[in-house]
C-alpha cells in the first residue's frame, strides 16, 4: 500500500511521542498483518468457551443477596469500600481506609454478582451472533429480565448506595466504577434484539432501565462527582453513560452532548501533550490504571463515532489526543520492562493482557501493528482480582453491527 499523507503524518507522531530506546524493542508486523483483523475467526473458541459456561451460571440478581445493613430495599445496589477496615476497640466508630489486602467482610456480594452477570451475557450475546444458537440469546435475556425487567427482582437504576464506608449510609462517588461493566451489557442488546429470544416488549423496559440509569448519571450529585474527575472515575462515568444513550434511539441528545464533552473536557482534563495520563501515574498501581483507563475511553470513542464524524481524530492543537495516548502506551503493552514509572504495588507481573484499546485504535488509525499486538497478548487476565479492571471482554460486539 502507497504511503498517504495521512500514514505519513501517523507514524511520525508515534516517533515523535514515544522514546527511540522503546521503539526499537517492538517487533514489525508481520507481512500479513492488518488494521482490521477477524475478531470473530482471533475470538471463536475463547467466546463459545466463555457462553457454554455462562449457559450454566445461576441467575442471581440482588434480590437473591440481601445485605441487613444497607438502608435500600433489596432491589437496591449496596456494596461497602474493600479497604476500609473497623474500628475493633469501637465498633460505632467510623471505618478507617488503608490501601493494601481488601477487608474480606466488606459486602460486596453485589458487586461481584454484577460483574458475574456483566461477564456472562456479552458472553453469550457474542456467541449467539457467531452461531445464531438461540440456546445464547435464551440464556442472556433471562439474565437481563432478573436484572432489570421483572419486578420482583429487578434493579433499582442508581447507585446511591455503592462503595460505603460504615457507618455512612450514602455511597460514595468510588462506586460508580462498580458498574463500568454494565456498558458492555448495553451494548449487547441491540444484538440481542434481533433473536427470537428478546421480545420488542422486552428492548423497551430494558430501554426504560438504562434511560434511567443515565438520568440518574447525570443528575444525581454522587454520580456528578465522579464525572467531574480527572481519571478512571470520570472515564467509567462517560463510558456508562454513553452506553447508555446510546440505546435511547429516539433522542440522539444526550449522545450528542456527550460527544462534545468528551472532545472539549474530557480529553484536556486526563491526557498530557505526550501521551500521558497523569491522574493515573499517581496511584499505587499506574501501569493497570492507565491500561484501564484507555480501554475506557477507547471504548467511548467507539460508541459516539459516527459515519460522518470520528472523535478518534479530536487531537487539541497542543497534542492531546486518543492517537497521540495509545502511541505511548503501545511500547510498554509490547514490553512491560520498558515501563519508565514504578511498578504496580499489585499484580504488575500479570499485565498486560490483551486491552481492546489496541484493536479499536488499529482500526481507527490504520495501524496494523496495534492489531498485531492485540492478537498475540493474553485473551483474559490471569487473576479474578484483575476482572473488575477489564471493562469490555467481548470486542466483536463493539466492531459489529447488529443484523436481524
Amino acid at each position: 500500500m502507497s504511503t498517504t499523507r495521512r500514514t505519513f503524518c501517523t507514524g511520525t507522531a508515534a516517533l515523535l511521542l514515544t522514546p527511540e530506546h522503546l521503539l526499537s524493542q517492538s517487533a514489525p508486523p508481520s507481512p500479513r498483518a492488518t488494521s482490521r483483523p477477524d475478531v470473530a475467526a482471533i475470538d471463536h473458541d475463547r467466546i463459545l468457551a466463555a457462553a457454554d459456561k455462562a449457559l450454566t451460571q445461576p441467575i442471581a440478581p440482588l434480590t437473591t443477596l440481601p445485605c441487613p445493613h444497607s438502608p435500600g430495599t433489596p432491589h437496591d445496589y449496596y456494596s461497602e469500600a474493600d479497604d476500609s477496615w473497623p474500628d475493633d476497640s469501637d465498633p460505632k466508630a467510623a471505618w478507617t481506609q488503608r490501601p493494601g489486602k481488601p477487608n474480606p467482610k466488606a459486602f460486596l456480594a453485589h458487586r461481584d454478582a454484577l460483574l458475574a452477570m456483566a461477564m456472562a451475557v456479552p458472553a453469550l450475546t457474542a456467541a449467539f451472533v457467531l452461531t445464531k444458537d438461540e440456546r445464547y440469546a435464551k440464556q442472556a435475556t433471562a439474565h437481563l429480565r432478573a436484572w432489570f425487567i421483572a419486578p420482583a427482582t429487578s434493579m433499582t437504576p442508581n447507585l446511591a448506595n455503592a462503595s460505603v464506608i460504615p457507618p455512612a449510609k450514602s455511597g460514595r462517588p468510588e462506586g460508580v466504577l462498580e458498574a463500568v461493566h454494565l456498558a458492555e451489557v448495553a451494548v449487547s442488546i441491540p444484538f440481542l434484539a434481533t433473536s427470537e429470544s428478546l421480545a420488542q416488549e422486552d428492548v423497551d423496559a430494558l430501554t426504560t432501565w438504562f434511560t434511567s440509569y443515565h438520568d440518574w448519571l447525570t443528575t444525581s450529585r454522587l454520580a456528578g462527582l465522579a464525572r467531574d474527575r480527572k481519571n478512571h472515575d470520570a472515564s467509567s462515568w462517560l463510558l456508562q453513560a454513553t452506553a447508555c444513550a446510546r440505546l435511547n434511539t429516539k433522542d440522539d441528545r444526550p449522545l450528542t452532548q456527550l460527544r462534545q464533552q468528551f472532545k472539549s473536557s474530557t480529553i484536556r482534563a486526563q491526557i498530557t501533550s505526550d501521551g500521558n495520563f497523569p491522574h493515573e501515574l499517581t496511584t499505587p498501581n499506574p501501569y493497570r490504571n492507565s491500561l484501564f483507563n484507555l480501554d475506557m475511553l477507547a471504548g467511548v470513542c467507539e460508541l459516539i463515532t459516527t459515519r460522518f464524524e470520528t472523535v478518534w481524530d479530536s487531537d487539541l492543537q497542543d497534542g492531546p489526543g486518543m492517537r497521540s495516548v495509545v502511541a505511548r502506551m503501545y511500547p510498554f503493552l509490547a514490553d512491560r520492562g520498558t515501563w519508565p514509572y514504578k511498578a504496580d504495588a499489585e499484580y504488575f507481573t500479570a499485565l498486560p493482557w490483551r486491552p481492546p484499546s489496541l484493536l479499536f485504535a488499529a482500526r481507527a488509525y490504520m495501524r496494523p501493528e496495534y492489531a498485531e499486538l492485540w492478537r498475540k497478548l493474553p485473551a483474559d487476565p490471569r487473576i479474578p482480582e484483575l476482572q473488575r479492571f477489564f471493562p469490555i471482554r467481548q470486542p466483536l460486539l463493539w466492531v459489529t453491527r447488529p443484523r436481524p
